[in-house]
């Protein structure tokens, strides 16, 4: 089977991205965003934790009941109790998954869940078939995938694959690798697990040590076709690989990478901002792709190269994710060009001479003020000293 061009979306943003503090929401908010998130073109659309508690197993079936073209999941430990509640809660949806998952790593096998290798084996292969009895549909994950002993690993997924999963997720779920490794993880993986060419992997990466969406990419390029994301980065600790940022990278670098996915490119800055109303913050300002400073220009080089031509300093053009036009920014970086034509937008045409002195007097001003507004252009003209003009 030729290895697929096509970029599998799974989004996280209701499930591992409401685990995080200050990240919950109300049913009703879930299923608005869920909507939202079927808009984005997400193909995968992990709702909840159904076991959690009941309301969210109540809100992951309300969403597989009312949202329709992302496949609905919820996720489910190797335990029989996990599973079922998964395929209740998901019952309901036009296509459904169980995502069901288990540590590999030593660490997490001895020191949270107390049990032997050979007991894990055995777990995920009775819990694959389980969920497959339910869907046809089943992801399997090895938790801590990244620090796991490559042969365990190896042992791990052959049997999750055996036992009928369709998708094999390879979490960096602390945030650990590096994306050298992390391709080389998956070509090693898919090179050693019989019926690899049938299977579609998975990423699913952290942001601890600030390489989540780079990870990402990297999985992509050792054969993964599925990337876990959620929107805004948002997620446990520092976060999940955001969504927005890994589709731009595909969109701007398609010689890199040349695949194909179904997000809707101007959704993203919108999905991102009903993110922010929901839940107790929003992303940083300086946030790559949607964040407020995205497409601001404040320095008198870069804004003399943007009004000359866009494409000196963004690689990407604001509207094509949705988000509002380029920003040039008025501060003390500024240089006479942005000043000028600012001033002409305003209705202030200026000779060079009387640019020279108001501009003069923009840079005090900028010394003094983080933010400068119109009002404070428009003020410097009823200084005493200021040059007179005739709007």
């Amino acid at each position: 089977m030729p290895e697929s061009s096509h970029i599998v979306f799974f989004d996280t943003t209701l499930r591992d991205g409401e685990q995080s503090p200050g990240c919950t929401m109300h049913p009703a908010e879930k299923l608005r965003m869920a909507h939202q998130l079927a808009a984005l073109g997400v193909d995968v659309l992990e709702a909840g934790f159904a076991i959690a508690s009941k309301g969210d197993s109540d809100s992951i079936r309300e969403i597989a009941r009312e949202v329709r073209g992302p496949r609905i999941t919820s996720l489910a430990r190797c335990k029989r109790e996990d599973i079922e509640a998964a395929a209740k809660a998901v019952e309901p949806a036009g296509s459904s998954r169980i995502h069901v998952f288990l540590a590999s790593s030593d660490l997490h096998l001895e020191a949270k869940l107390r049990i032997t290798r050979t007991q894990a084996l055995e777990q995920v292969a009775e819990s694959v078939k389980l969920a497959r009895s339910y869907t046809e549909d089943v992801e399997f994950s090895t938790e801590d995938g990244t620090r796991s002993d490559p042969d365990f690993l190896v042992k791990m997924i052959a049997i999750a694959v055996q036992a009928g999963a369709s998708t094999i997720n390879i979490p960096d779920t602390v945030g650990y690798t590096t994306p050298a490794e992390y391709t080389a993880l998956f070509r090693m993986v898919r090179e050693r697990v019989a019926g690899s060419e049938d299977v579609i992997y998975s990423t699913h990466c952290h942001d601890d040590l600030g390489m989540a969406v780079a990870n990402s990419l990297a999985g992509i390029e050792g054969g993964a076709r599925q990337v876990e994301c959620t929107i805004n980065g948002i997620g446990e600790r520092a976060g999940n690989a955001a969504l927005e940022e890994i589709a731009a990278a595909l969109m701007v670098r398609r010689d890199k990478f040349p695949y194909t996915n179904h997000i809707v490119m101007t959704e993203l800055y919108p999905t991102s901002q009903m993110l922010s109303e929901l839940i107790s913050f929003g992303c940083s300002p300086n946030k790559a792709v949607v964040g407020a400073n995205a497409f601001a220009h404040e320095s008198g080089i870069h804004q003399h190269g943007m009004l000359a031509n866009p494409l000196t300093y963004e690689i990407m053009t604001p509207e094509s994710v949705g988000a509002n036009a380029t920003n040039l920014v008025l501060g003390k970086h500024s240089g006479r060009r942005v000043l000028e034509q600012r001033l002409s937008e305003l209705g202030y045409p200026l000779t060079r001479d009387q640019l020279d002195t108001v501009y003069h007097r923009f840079t005090e001003l900028a010394d003094r003020k983080k933010l400068i507004y119109d009002q404070d252009l428009l003020g410097l003209f009823v200084h005493d000293k200021a040059p007179t003009l005739t709007h």
